[in-house]
């Protein structure tokens, strides 16, 4: 599709409850945004166009193909015209770090990197405002998926029961909030945590509410842990971050990533986050 004709507005189906969503690609508003884009499409057409030029012996289908591209490409570069607006740009040392729990999805504080003091925090409640409710009604969903899954295993049936789309509507509500309170603050990178150490986190924290709700009994805390793990494996973490990372790219706001604290609470985990990744940064 090209840029003169590009669906701007997509509707997306979600859970009956929550009515539907709706995504804007805001690049797509100003000239400088669709530039971004227009060149980005236009490096993706040329790449593939060099690639079947090299083939010999072409086809008709595939000689179809090349016009078509072609087509596009030159589309792209006489773009419909857009009002003017100068692209984002946050303040290089105020950073927006996210730190993920597996009863808090997402806690976020906005950090100066040069003072290393926190400017602001979030919880995943006020994160979420009104629409906080929706957490526990996922949690319960969860909760009896699980049920679900214990029986059909003892009873040797299919176990395969999918997790509901409120939970992913809950992930872009997160995303699209963090998101605003970055460019509120005009921060200069969203920092978010690294996959590969965040299976440790959720690992230390389950391990933590075990010891504390069955103080002494290791076989009991074990059982208790057996039963978090199975959320743990249920549980896209990774998902919610790849809707910060969509939305992020779509303003403008750049992203980072930096390893989070195995402990600590939500709040300081999230500022440890951003200082890790500005610390990086200047020592890179």
């Amino acid at each position: 599709m090209i840029l003169s004709k590009e669906k701007i507005i997509q509707i997306e189906d979600e859970p009956a409850e929550c009515g539907l969503y709706c995504t804007l690609e805001t690049l797509l508003l100003t000239a400088e945004g669709t530039d971004v884009i227009r060149q980005k499409k236009a490096e993706a057409i040329a790449k593939t166009l060099t690639k079947m030029k090299e083939k010999d012996d072409l086809n008709q289908k595939q000689q179809a193909f090349i016009k078509r591209k072609q087509t596009s490409l030159a589309r792209i570069n006489n773009p419909f015209p857009r009002p003017h607006k100068p692209l984002y740009r946050g303040k290089s040392n105020i950073l927006l770090g996210v730190a993920i729990k597996l009863d808090k999805p997402a806690t976020v504080a906005i950090v100066d990197g040069i003072t290393k003091k926190a400017i602001a925090y979030r919880s995943t409640k006020q994160l979420l405002g009104k629409n906080y409710h929706l957490l526990n009604r996922q949690r319960q969903q969860k909760h009896i998926l699980s049920h679900k899954r214990n029986v059909a295993q003892r009873h040797h049936a299919d176990n395969k029961f999918g997790e509901s789309e409120l939970g992913q509507y809950i992930d872009r509500l997160l995303a699209k909030a963090i998101v605003e309170l970055a460019k509120e603050y005009q921060v200069g990178s969203i920092v978010v945590p690294k996959i590969e150490n965040i299976r440790e986190i959720i690992q230390t924290e389950v391990q933590v509410k075990a010891e504390a709700k069955i103080p002494g009994c290791i076989e009991k805390q074990k059982e208790y842990a057996k039963k978090y793990r199975t959320n743990i494996h249920n549980w896209s973490y990774g998902r919610l971050i790849d809707h910060v990372k969509a939305l992020a790219a779509q303003a403008g706001i750049v992203i980072e990533e930096s390893k989070q604290p195995i402990r600590g609470s939500p709040i300081e985990q999230a500022k440890e986050v951003a200082l890790r990744a500005y610390g990086e940064r200047n020592n890179s």
